[in-house]
């Protein structure tokens, strides 16, 4: 549904003046989920090589129940990378008093249409 020139002006005044504001930009920067979820990676990848280094140190020493500590913090380490991938993937706006799933399955008939679509104008030779 398009705006009309009065809410439209309003809109774009809003958005000047959050704009300008430098302790609101600065708010929005520190929340940013993207830094969030790199951060966790970045953390998730060092416990993964800390896995690893007691994996290595557990077998050079032959004290295997060390070897399996590592290899279980590697796989939590592992675990947690890809959930934060996952969240890093969603999007970054939720909808206020709405379901996540409602995009989704909009998502997915505008697909299902571009498909009946091009099927309906593939060449005709091929038919």
């Amino acid at each position: 549904m398009p705006l009309s020139e009065h809410e439209q002006r309003l809109f774009e005044q809003i958005e000047r003046s959050l704009a300008e504001d430098p302790k609101f930009a600065s708010a929005v920067r520190a929340s940013d989920p993207r830094l969030h979820a790199r951060r966790r990676l970045l953390v998730a990848a060092g416990v993964i090589v800390a896995g690893l280094a007691l994996v290595v140190f557990g077998t050079v020493n032959k004290t295997p129940l060390l070897g399996v500590a590592g290899f279980v913090v590697m796989l939590g380490a592992a675990a947690f990378a890809m959930q934060s991938h996952r969240r890093a993937q969603g999007p970054d706006l939720r909808v206020v008093g709405g379901s996540a799933g409602r995009s989704t399955r909009q998502r997915r008939s505008s697909i299902v249409d571009r498909l009946a679509e091009r099927w309906r104008q593939r060449p005709e030779g091929h038919r």
